[in-house]
């Protein structure tokens, strides 16, 4: 269903009555097309609390839009001018890891101070912190203040922009995140705090404009909405989709199947042997396993009855473990794999009338978080999980209008996702450059204001 509302508020009319009531006043997002595959405009390269050891320079010309280099505290003009135009940056970058102490804080501030106010429209800002040291309280409180800083500049920035942080302390190993948070792909991610590990890159040169072909992909509940989005997007990166989703919608997912090159797995998810018929199925190996499958059977807990919550968490948590149990059992899943299941906002902040949800959501970040780093170990493969906030779907499209509405403006981009914000977050981390991003829950939700 279309936004009317965003629509309106794009005409003069709009703007001077959403204005005048202070009424929100979303920006249209700039996404990922094929015509428009980057930023327009340069990105702009800011430091703050001393010298990292950060070799940035060569990621970050690797990245799209020209790079200009400016020190701690310059001003608008002339960070416009240090990147050979009268524009402002279409990104800024800050390192701020060297911030160690209360004092090298007033340098994040000297530094976005004079610029982020001429950060072009859907523009980006990402801060690079240090992972927090156990052993320097100092060190940890002010690094763990950038978070806090930058969910509040996300909230407060405006015109469809975006500020993450990403705590790193290898600049490669940041590469394939960089490249996302830095372009378009990444329109309705913000107010993130990502962590990035040691490097634990692709074997081989990476493609990034087809970075999954050879690489096979299985998506479940992959015939409609999101699940769809995500097939599609996987194929246009090169993968061979493999197309799962229950009996009923087999038409459906021959159709997408079709469509994208791929091939079609109709089989319930929630079945006891669903893992071992997947592994049957691809005796060749999967490089991508998406978790996407999932329902909802919404009730306040006092009228929610046993069948109700045992479907949910059956469908939404029970097989993904089972699920993902067996097929890294088997070995199905090849050196070098990607999981990558689906949570949601409603398991890290709550819902009223979603208890089972919530629970069945909530459940899947804890998956990610205990089996990232054995899953790593043992097998090569990482575990990451996407949580979607408002998304349009045909789902949400028959919500009631005040809740839609609702759903759509409390969140720092004042509008609804679409489907393939959450597929692009999902490639990201099944791209083979992903590797040092591992054990993360990242929300696909514009900054909702539900939850941190």
């Amino acid at each position: 269903m279309a936004d009317r509302y965003l629509s309106f508020t794009a005409t003069a009319p709009g703007r001077f009555l959403t204005a005048r009531l202070g009424l929100p006043q979303p920006a249209a997002l700039s996404r990922w097309t094929a015509e428009r595959p980057s930023l327009n405009g340069h990105l702009l390269h800011l430091t703050a609390g001393g010298p990292s050891g950060l070799d940035l320079a060569p990621v970050l010309a690797r990245t799209g839009p020209p790079t200009a280099s400016v020190a701690a505290g310059a001003t608008t003009g002339s960070t416009a001018g240090a990147a050979g135009g009268s524009t402002g940056p279409a990104a800024v970058v800050l390192d701020a890891t060297g911030v160690r102490d209360v004092d090298a804080l007033a340098e994040v501030h000297a530094a976005l101070h004079p610029v982020v106010r001429s950060v072009a429209a859907s523009g980006r800002v990402v801060v690079l912190g240090a992972p927090l040291d156990a052993r320097d309280h100092h060190q940890a409180a002010v690094q763990q203040a950038l978070e806090g800083f930058v969910r509040s500049l996300g909230k407060e920035i405006g015109r469809g922009r975006t500020v993450n942080l990403v705590r790193l302390t290898d600049a490669s190993a940041a590469e394939s995140t960089l490249r996302f948070l830095l372009s378009p792909r990444s329109a309705y991610v913000s107010g993130q705090v990502i962590g990035v590990g040691a490097a634990e890159g692709p074997a081989g040169p990476v493609d990034w404009d087809l970075p999954l072909t050879g690489r096979t992909a299985l998506v479940t509940g992959a015939a409609r909405g999101i699940g769809e989005a995500v097939a599609e997007t996987l194929a246009r990166y090169g993968a061979h989709v493999v197309v799962l989703d229950v009996p009923q919608a087999a038409e459906d997912a021959r159709r997408v199947a079709a469509r994208l090159g791929g091939s079609a797995l109709t089989l319930d998810i929630t079945a006891a042997d669903a893992g071992e018929r997947i592994a049957a199925e691809l005796p060749d190996g999967l490089d991508v396993l998406i978790h996407n499958a999932g329902i909802t059977r919404d009730r306040r807990l006092v009228n929610m009855s046993a069948e109700r919550w045992s479907s949910v968490l059956d469908v939404n948590l029970a097989s993904v473990l089972r699920t993902t149990d067996a097929l890294l059992a088997k070995g199905a899943l090849r050196t070098g794999g990607r999981i990558v299941a689906t949570a949601s906002i409603a398991g890290l902040a709550g819902n009223a009338g979603q208890t089972n949800y919530g629970a069945s959501k909530a459940g899947v970040a804890g998956l990610v978080r205990s089996l990232a780093p054995r899953a790593l170990a043992e097998h090569g493969v990482t575990v990451n999980a996407v949580a979607p906030g408002f998304i349009e779907t045909r789902m949400t499209a028959a919500v009631p209008l005040f809740i839609r509405e609702a759903g759509r403006r409390m969140n720092s981009l004042a509008q609804g996702g679409l489907p393939v914000d959450v597929a692009e977050t999902t490639a990201w981390l099944a791209h083979p450059a992903s590797g040092s991003v591992n054990g993360q829950v990242v929300r696909v939700c514009g900054q909702s204001l539900l939850g941190a």
